[in-house]
């Protein structure tokens, strides 16, 4: 039992490299710095989804096996001729006629039949591969926004921590100034109140921290205790031009014309049935007596004759299915590119807010709260700079948010091709 975890694991590993061109190490150090990449390698490597996934892409490889492949023979046996009324009533010697018969039937159905049902188990095991291809694609991305998650928590909270010195020297400036007879009161107190709500907020981030190290370890199986730099979530490893022209491509798109095929091949399969099968059977019967034995061996054949409310129903259905599967590709087709539009649109939005933040924003606000604090050293009030922190967190914490709004946007593009989804 051991052995065959182990082995569905190995597996499932050679699966993900397979349909997601994902190149899994053995081993992972737990102790190293944890990167973005290392962290959706080690999540697909080890991801139940993919030994569940393998598994029933091998149960379909043994049932496709069987696909075509004749019927069971029938085993027949039983009396004929056998006389119920007088005379020699329920005798099987009273009359030369009655046999004691034994024999076998073959149902032998056609070959277009045969043919049509190889081609559906073929189909539905191409539409299971496209589905474990969307399942890797989706790992991938869960696991990235988990890292993502994680990392954006602690950039909060590394923001709002540099805060804290400014905030004890605006405490240490209003106790002075109280004890000097420069100052009030409500000055002291509202400088302790800041400090006590930036506290606060430290607490929450460091909770956001524990949260998001416990949705990384769902994936990985322990705790990332130092992460690796992040990639350039401004820069994506496939162009965004050809994103939105290698739709098709896209993992949650390859499923759709897997289905086309399965439907095709339940057509096909349909339309088969207008084909005739045949059936042979073989019998030896066995008489009283010096009476000679008897065989028989005779065919059938099915007669397709009235196919109108019959065969050409299911035809007909199977056709308007397959209409129907070709429809649904098109509309997810046309949905898939609007979402990567969409996608692109609010990606590149976030560039230069992002740029906006770090150039011009934060910069202002950082001078503007210690001119404000400066200020009120000097002799001036506390309400400036009370306001100009209040705005500074504010600015920050929107400034990690929209940087995690990039990170997951990135993440969402980045794995839509199997080419993109080896990290660079």
């Amino acid at each position: 039992m051991l052995l065959s975890v182990f082995t569905r694991r190995a597996v499932a590993s050679g699966l993900a490299i397979v349909l997601g061109g994902v190149s899994v190490s053995t081993s992972f150090a737990a102790d190293s710095p944890l990167t973005l990449q290392a962290a959706v390698q080690e999540g697909v490597a080890q991801a139940p989804a993919l030994m569940a996934h393998h598994a029933h892409i091998a149960s379909m490889h043994e049932e496709a096996k069987r696909a075509g492949r004749l019927p069971d023979p029938t085993l027949d046996f039983g009396v004929q001729n056998f006389p119920v009324t007088a005379p020699g009533a329920f005798s099987v010697r009273s009359d030369p006629m009655t046999m004691r018969t034994i024999g076998v039937t073959q149902a032998l159905p056609s070959r277009a039949s045969r043919s049509a049902d190889r081609e559906v188990a073929n189909a539905e095991i191409k539409a299971a591969d496209a589905e474990g291809a969307d399942t890797i694609q989706s790992i991938q991305e869960r696991v990235a926004d988990a890292w993502i998650d994680l990392w954006a928590a602690r950039q909060k909270r590394a923001l709002l921590a540099e805060l804290r010195a400014e905030n004890a020297l605006a405490v240490q400036v209003a106790q002075a100034r109280l004890k000097g007879g420069d100052g009030s009161a409500t000055d002291a107190l509202a400088a302790r109140a800041q400090a006590a709500a930036l506290d606060n907020r430290l607490d929450a981030a460091d909770a956001d921290i524990a949260v998001a190290q416990a949705g990384l370890q769902r994936w990985l199986g322990h705790t990332a205790a130092e992460l690796g730099d992040a990639p350039d979530f401004g820069q994506l490893p496939v162009a965004p031009g050809y994103l939105e022209q290698a739709v098709d491509q896209q993992a949650p798109m390859q499923i759709w014309q897997a289905r086309e095929q399965v439907a095709q091949a339940a057509f096909d399969r349909a339309r088969a049935t207008r084909h005739p099968d045949w059936s042979v059977s073989f019998l030896y019967g066995q008489r009283a007596g010096p009476l000679s034995d008897m065989v028989m061996l005779q065919f059938g054949v099915t007669l397709p004759l009235f196919t109108r409310n019959r065969q050409d129903r299911a035809i007909s259905a199977k056709e308007e299915q397959w209409e129907a599967a070709q429809d649904a590709h098109e509309d997810a087709r046309r949905e898939q590119r609007a979402a990567v539009a969409r996608a692109l649109a609010t990606w590149q939005g976030l560039a230069q807010q992002i740029q906006r933040y770090q150039n011009t924003m934060l910069p202002l606000d950082r001078d503007r709260s210690k001119t404000a604090l400066a200020a009120y050293r000097g002799g001036g009030a506390l309400q400036p700079w009370l306001d100009a922190r209040r705005d500074e967190i504010e600015l920050r914490l929107g400034y990690v948010d929209a940087l995690t709004a990039r990170a997951r946007l990135w993440a969402s593009l980045a794995y839509l091709l199997p080419t993109s989804e080896a990290m660079p």
